[in-house]
């Protein structure tokens, strides 16, 4: 990951309805932290051994940053601006640095439900189920669809495989969605939860994902994306909540 850029130089209702002991349960719920070569395997930076300290700082910056725009838990899109600019390395790795704040927690959502890959690379059994499938099923648990990353205070939701298998159905536009993460949010005042997204381009969804979302961060591919395309692929999202662009080279 090169660089984070200001806004300004870029031109380029289940979980409510959950018993509070259970979701002091869940809190409490601890994972052993995984080995820095562990963390490596799943793409993962190691940042409490000392290696890749530039790209440690550069997420720590950018978690710093992030955190700077609110006093409040948020939602931060994480998208890429096409396939292979390694939108769900940043994504994961942005929630990791989260967590390093020990008063802090992050929520790892995996949104591209055409290629999810997060649950793999976190060597995650997804057996449970995962965001397509609790948005299908209006009895679904949310609480069955958290799993454990082995890193304290970092939870991922997978994408989930749709009972259907079909995946054109507007998941991100209905009101289940709106109404899972507005309740992932407020159930912990400090959790901040983070939206791998799929590409930008050739696809709505992104920007549909960026209308529940309170900030956008944009991914492009070191020496992969033009400035013609990541212009276009920024041109989809609210200023407002546009936060900048990460040009990354981790695939």
């Amino acid at each position: 990951m090169n660089d984070f850029n200001h806004p300004a130089t870029d031109a380029l209702a289940k979980m409510s309805e959950l018993e509070q002991g259970r979701k002091s349960v869940a809190r409490r719920e601890g994972s052993m932290a995984l080995t820095p070569a562990q963390l490596v395997e799943r793409s993962l930076i190691p940042f409490v051994d000392g290696t890749n300290r530039q790209l440690v700082d550069s997420f720590r910056e950018l978690r710093t940053r992030l955190l700077a725009t609110s006093s409040d838990n948020f939602i931060t899109l994480v998208a890429p601006v096409s396939k292979g600019c390694g939108g769900s390395f940043v994504a994961r790795n942005l929630a990791l640095a989260i967590t390093l704040d020990q008063s802090r927690n992050a929520l790892l959502i995996d949104c591209n439900l055409r290629q999810p890959s997060q649950h793999a690379v976190m060597k995650i059994d997804a057996t449970r189920g995962g965001l397509v499938n609790y948005l299908e099923d209006p009895d679904a648990d949310v609480e069955n669809m958290l799993y454990g990353t082995g890193i304290p205070r970092l939870k991922l939701i997978p994408a989930g495989r749709s009972t259907y298998g079909d995946m054109e159905n507007e998941y991100f536009s209905s009101f289940r969605m709106r109404l899972l993460l507005d309740s992932l949010r407020s159930a912990y005042s400090d959790r901040y939860i983070v939206l791998d997204s799929p590409p930008v381009l050739g696809a709505p969804d992104a920007r549909i994902l960026s209308e529940l979302a309170d900030v956008v961060i944009l991914v492009a591919g070191y020496g992969r994306n033009t400035p013609a395309a990541i212009t276009a692929a920024a041109g989809n999202f609210d200023p407002a909540k546009f936060a900048g662009v990460v040009f990354n080279e981790n695939a």
